[in-house]
């Protein structure tokens, strides 16, 4: 594993996810631990007696926790069945000089939602770096194959032609929403701070002999240790769970767009214009040896499918917070938030690596296009006629008469669209025989495609990227060293 500044994020064959860490035990409690010193330096600063400079130092030799301290902390917590309780008493253990200091004047959800409201930064703090990496690799995509012009589809049925790459930006258009809302979600999150069981900070009030101005202080110095700019400023007994809707629901719709983007490739497998990466000896099916399932995208879809209803879970247990909190909502969230985290790290892997080894088949592309194109050309064929002198009325009707036969070619006998042979054979149109290659060139179907993709890439991608620059350079050493 790299061990710098920015730890590789990448999952799965590309290392421990940092996602999995962030939501672990270990990393649970540590950030009380954390929490808890906070505490006790701004009580301290604030002239609370019994806080000493041996105390906070045995409290910082002691943030990460060892297996005796999981152990302590587990025989605590099954004798007073109560976890904050047990870790207060587990770290007292090894800072015996802050044992009598630890949690003072605190509840147990000035660890658990604090800690929580850390944890949720980071964690959206990971996935944009990882997002920011899926978006440059289809954009190095999209950059790629703005020219290749490709059949357009409306209701999956062919339609106007576009291109390979300007398809892909519609992909990417959707990423970057997913990166706006989850940095807004990120950005948002306040902290909750130092408010007590019931969000009055009465045992603060009570700490500093009713002092309003120091508890002031010690909430805002609290949440500058912490690493918030601000904290909420008014809170029942926890953050209200409205906030965890905010962060689900950018998560789910993120999976909304993978699935989208999944759905889409896996089509187009079926096509065979362009397929995920396949393995050198990868078996695709058990008894259908010349199988190429898209089995990554369908990996996305599945788990896209669980991402997006996770949000219902924030929406529920935030509807049913009676007053100043109950506790049906810990639970649910155990499970909910982590499950949403980790699944749009997974989901994010999954599209990175089918981004990095997409395989395009021109040829395939090409053939579809020459299907279909004959029939989509008709109006330039009419337009071709009627400059040469021809009658617009008439000219449509000799072309509708000839497009009918091709159709019966293709759809009743199952033949080649012989739509321009039979133009090419008929006198009507022999004054633009000698045009017909020119007005069948697929590049004159695409419009702007090519400057949609350029302009976009230029004016959107870009300064969205430009932010983690150096942190998706150093996803790309690793990839490489990898």
């Amino acid at each position: 594993m790299i061990k710098n500044k920015y730890e590789s994020p990448l999952t799965s064959r590309y290392g421990t996810s940092k996602i999995v860490e962030l939501f672990s035990p270990a990393k649970k409690f540590s950030t009380w631990r954390e929490l808890w010193l906070n505490l006790a330096i701004a009580e301290k600063e604030l002239g609370i007696a019994g806080i000493t400079d041996e105390s906070i130092k045995e409290m910082k030799a002691h943030l990460v926790l060892t297996p005796e301290d999981f152990k302590a902390a587990e025989e605590e917590e099954e004798k007073r069945r109560h976890d904050v309780m047990a870790h207060v008493h587990a770290f007292g253990l090894v800072a015996p000089k802050a044992a009598g200091i630890i949690h003072l004047g605190a509840t147990s959800c000035y660890v658990t939602d604090n800690g929580d409201l850390i944890i949720l930064k980071q964690g959206l703090n990971l996935l944009l770096e990882k997002l920011a990496k899926v978006i440059e690799r289809f954009s190095n995509f999209a950059k790629e194959y703005k020219d290749l012009p490709t059949l357009g589809f409306t209701h999956f049925q062919p339609a106007q032609l576009t291109t390979v790459g300007k398809r892909a930006t519609l992909w990417i258009q959707e990423l970057l929403w997913d990166l706006r809302n989850l940095t807004r979600a990120r950005d948002d999150l306040g902290f909750r701070g130092v408010k007590g069981t019931t969000g009055t900070q009465a045992s603060f009030l009570a700490l500093f002999e009713g002092d309003h101005d120091k508890v002031e202080v010690l909430d805002k110095r609290v949440t500058e240790l912490s690493g918030f700019s601000e904290a909420y400023p008014v809170t029942g007994q926890t953050y209200s769970r409205k906030i965890d809707i905010d962060i689900l629901n950018a998560i789910s719709s993120f999976g909304s767009t993978a699935h989208k983007i999944a759905t889409d490739l896996r089509l187009l497998a079926n096509l065979k214009e362009i397929e995920e990466p396949f393995e050198k000896d990868q078996i695709g099916s058990s008894a259908m040896a010349y199988k190429r399932n898209p089995m990554r995208c369908e990996r996305v879809c599945s788990l896209s499918r669980h991402l997006m209803v996770l949000a219902q879970d924030a929406l529920m247990t935030n509807s049913v917070q009676w007053f100043e909190r109950t506790l049906d909502d810990s639970a649910n969230r155990r499970i909910s938030l982590p499950e949403a985290f980790m699944t749009a790290d997974i989901v994010l892997t999954l599209l990175q690596n089918i981004s990095e080894g997409f395989v395009v088949y021109p040829k395939v592309i090409e053939r579809h296009i020459s299907q279909e194109l004959p029939f989509m050309a008709t109006e330039n064929i009419i337009m071709a006629m009627v400059k040469k002198g021809g009658d617009r009325q008439q000219c449509h009707e000799e072309i509708r008469v000839l497009s009918k036969e091709a159709a019966k070619q293709v759809k009743e006998e199952g033949g080649e669209n012989d739509l321009i042979d039979r133009i090419k054979r008929s006198e009507y149109f022999q004054p633009i025989h000698d045009e017909l290659e020119s007005l069948m060139d697929p590049t004159t179907f695409i419009g702007r495609a090519p400057q949609q993709v350029d302009k976009f890439l230029k004016d959107y991608v870009e300064p969205a990227l430009k932010p983690y620059s150096e942190i998706l350079q150093v996803i790309e050493e690793a990839t490489i060293k990898v």
